[in-house]
């Protein structure tokens, strides 16, 4: 078997069977197929595309590559359960789920990314947290899932490596888009993490991955479909992203958001109707709830009785985190020196935001990455975004910026107000929600 036939018969169409795709996928693990070839096969894709088949060949061949994680040996008394959102801008949902799911009898070894373009990642929220490990070793990792019943780390060197080779090759190819392509590298992970069940979050409007709503929901159904296809019980929901979904964004900014969503102190509507959404949909999932009712209730009382929050501190304290971050959160969680309130230009409604374009203006203070190996300022970002729909006087703030000095703060203004537009009239406001997929 040869690569460059493989190569070849999918430029001209062909359908690639499990043997070649294995055959090919053991050469990218073992260096014997080039970067080159790689490249080449990528391409092929991106203009051929693969049937659900060769999706599901392709997705298990990358999964293979590394460690596969197994939980029966710890006799967990509830199924092992995780999600994954295809990004945006503040999206903190992971921190509050995680342990709430936990709270309600599943366990989650969550394997979470770094940010990526105008998106925050959750590895960066909890990289915010000092002393909190996001690369602990496997028995670690276990550990604390058994004990605490969540973990949230990032991708080790030995889960999907093919994939991580495959994913540099495709970033600087511009192959990034294929949906085939995307649905084997979020499902590779997921699959090595050995899941019961896995519910994803794909976002849809200014703010998300995929450029339409068509593109979303392609997403999501070839997600479902080969993760039900590699014995992964898989569905996901369309969610909004037309806006921040906090009304802040920034890895500290974030992670006190986390927190006071946790213990009351403050749950934003639209985060918590997705976090709500999104859990049910697990627990009922996994076995842990007959149906949605049932499934609210429980995450209600997870909430309530202060069993959510006092998981995420025992998880932050196990991975090396502070003891009583719950408790004195701005004790340990950097702070920018500079907040300014960023007034609006004129009367009005919003009737549109670019959140795209807030993302990046979180990326501009330097709570992002322009390249992977920029330094990540924790400290900055924005709270207190208004939004669609709200009505503004001039003078009043849109939003309060968090910088580190003066011009710094004055340049992400200038984006923030770039990315509102204000209107006379009212809009129709998009729902948080707008529909389940598998």
């Amino acid at each position: 078997m040869l690569a460059v036939e493989i190569i070849r018969k999918k430029r001209d169409g062909g359908m690639l069977t499990r043997e070649e795709i294995a055959f090919f996928v053991g050469g990218i693990s073992d260096g014997s197929v080039s970067e080159g070839q790689v490249a080449a096969l990528a391409m092929a894709v991106y203009f051929r595309d693969m049937s659900a088949a060769e999706r599901v060949a392709f997705t298990e061949g990358l999964r293979d590559s590394g460690e596969v994680l197994e939980w029966r040996s710890l006799d967990l008394p509830g199924p092992i359960l995780d999600k994954h959102s295809t990004g945006g801008v503040g999206d903190l949902v992971s921190l509050p789920l995680g342990p709430l799911i936990a709270a309600c009898g599943g366990f989650v070894p969550m394997i979470s990314g770094r940010g990526l373009g105008h998106t925050g990642g959750t590895l960066d929220k909890f990289d915010a947290i000092p002393g909190y490990s996001t690369s602990p070793d496997t028995a670690l990792f276990r550990k604390v899932v058994r004990e605490v019943g969540v973990a949230i780390i990032g991708q080790t060197a030995s889960l999907a490596p093919a994939d991580k080779r495959v994913y540099g090759i495709r970033d600087v190819t511009a192959t990034v888009e294929s949906v085939a392509m995307i649905t084997a590298s979020i499902l590779s992970k997921k699959l090595a993490a050995g899941l019961d069940g896995l519910v994803l979050d794909v976002k849809v409007g200014s703010g998300a991955f995929m450029p339409s709503f068509e593109k979303s929901v392609e997403l999501a159904e070839s997600i479902v479909t080969v993760g039900n296809g590699a014995g992964l019980r898989t569905s996901a929901l369309l969610t909004d992203m037309n806006q921040p979904l906090a009304p802040c964004a920034g890895n500290a900014i974030e992670v006190q958001a986390a927190i006071d969503y946790l213990s009351g102190k403050n749950r934003p509507a639209r985060l918590h109707e997705v976090t709500m959404a999104l859990c049910a949909q697990l627990l009922t999932l996994g076995g842990l709830a007959k149906d949605k009712d049932e499934a609210v209730t429980k995450l209600e009382n997870a909430l309530s009785s202060g069993r959510a929050a006092e998981i995420f501190g025992k998880m932050v304290a196990a991975l090396g985190g502070p003891a009583d971050l719950m408790e004195n959160p701005q004790r340990h969680l950097e702070a920018a020196s500079v907040i300014r309130p960023i007034p609006a230009p004129q009367d009005g409604i919003i009737t549109a935001i670019d959140c795209r374009a807030l993302g990046l203006a979180v990326v501009g203070l330097g709570g992002g990455r322009r390249k992977p190996e920029d330094k990540v300022d924790f400290a900055v970002g924005f709270t207190r975004f208004a939004e669609l729909g709200a009505p503004v006087k001039a003078g009043e703030p849109i939003a309060f910026v968090h910088a580190r000095d003066e011009s710094q703060a004055a340049q992400a203004a200038e984006e923030v107000l770039a990315a509102y537009a204000i209107g006379g009239a009212a809009i129709e406001l998009p729902p948080s929600v707008y529909r389940p997929i598998g």
